[in-house]
């Protein structure tokens, strides 16, 4: 059974790394002791719900072989029962295992970068990016994750035109990535005075973050510029070229982060984010070129995609690559997204079931 094969190879992959972890030479290096850390963090409860699935199993087989010998109808209703709750456990268990197999993206581990910019719109898409980044803090602050901003531009009205933080927490890039795209936004602005509706959009990307050791960056394509960060006010302007801006002179991609103290602080995050474009970029035409042909209910993240819309007059929220529709505006934008990431998590899923059994060859 390929099922019970897979899960046993697992099960000596994770002896393995057990054993790796003991090892003082393992331990010495803190990339490698790292990634096998992270590799037994997922194992581990694959192992366990299989070793569940396992006793499950035999609860049902010998409960099965001993109906025929019961002495009364009492007690071969007890194992008739017993059989039926193990097989029901098995098939609970096996559902659950099958989505532990689905191939992970190894980048959903990592730390997120969240970009939001203001789109079309003026200052209400200014007031909207604002509304994102509230949203997502919030919903950061829930998850236990912590968000440290990169690089913002503030808009006179309010809000962003453009703003950078990052998300640090176990697997905060495996839940954000889901909301990259175009964010359009249906409402009265405050500067309405006839009470019109407008529409207005503004652009998300989620990157992951990217460690120096898996994405070389050659430092003869790089082009750096130091410049003065201002703050809010004539009081709170740098003094020094503290701030920095690098662009990748093959691809053209730009990147600046002006909100660290020092020269170095803001360099290192800068490459840092450079990194995950450039790695998100690539992976991105990795998996087109694999799955040219595949219908993809999640989408790729590309910024001309209207991937949702928050209809204020209405209270509504309409997710179009799912056809999910969520009321409650208020609470949405004050971070309770849980049930709009699981919904995306699940056909993410879905879609991944269904490309891996269009793949298998056929009997």
């Amino acid at each position: 059974m390929e099922f019970k094969a897979a899960l046993d190879n697992l099960g000596q992959e994770l002896a393995e790394v057990e054993k790796s972890l003991s090892d003082p030479t393992v331990i010495g290096n803190q990339n490698l002791f790292r990634q096998l850390s992270m590799r037994h963090a997922e194992l581990q409860p694959i192992l366990e719900t299989y070793d569940a699935y396992l006793q499950a199993e035999k609860q049902r087989d010998e409960a099965s072989e001993m109906i025929p010998e019961a002495d009364d109808d009492e007690m071969r209703e007890f194992l008739e029962a017993e059989r039926e709750q193990a097989a029901a456990t098995l098939v609970r268990l096996q559902e659950q295992l099958t989505r532990m197999l689905v191939p992970r993206d190894p980048a959903d581990a990592k730390n997120a970068v969240v970009e939001i910019r203001a789109g079309t719109g003026g200052d209400e898409a200014a007031l909207f990016a604002g509304d994102l980044c509230t949203m997502y803090t919030r919903y950061a602050e829930l998850k236990g994750y912590k968000t440290t901003v990169l690089d913002a531009t503030e808009s006179e009205m309010g809000g962003y035109k453009e703003i950078v933080f990052s998300v640090e927490g176990a697997g905060a890039y495996g839940v954000l990535r889901y909301e990259s795209g175009v964010h359009r936004v249906q409402r009265v602005p405050e500067t309405e005075s006839q009470g019109r509706i407008h529409t207005s959009a503004a652009t998300v990307a989620v990157l992951p973050e990217v460690e120096d050791i898996e994405f070389d960056l050659d430092p003869n394509d790089l082009e750096i510029v130091t410049f003065r960060a201002g703050g809010p006010g004539g009081q709170h302007m740098q003094k020094n070229d503290t701030a920095v801006r690098i662009t990748h002179k093959p691809t053209g991609v730009s990147v600046s982060c002006t909100n660290e103290r020092s020269q170095r602080q803001n360099r290192e995050k800068a490459l840092q984010i450079l990194r995950g474009k450039l790695y998100e970029a690539e992976r991105r035409k990795q998996q087109e070129d694999i799955a040219a042909s595949r219908k993809s209910q999640i989408g790729t993240g590309d910024r001309s995609e209207k991937i949702r819309t928050y209809n204020f007059p209405q209270d509504r929220l309409t997710d179009h690559r799912i056809g999910l529709t969520m009321h409650n505006l208020p609470a949405i934008l004050a971070g309770e997204i849980d049930p709009l990431i699981e919904a995306l998590a699940e056909a993410h899923y879905q879609d991944l079931l269904a490309t891996a059994a269009a793949a298998e060859p056929p009997e």
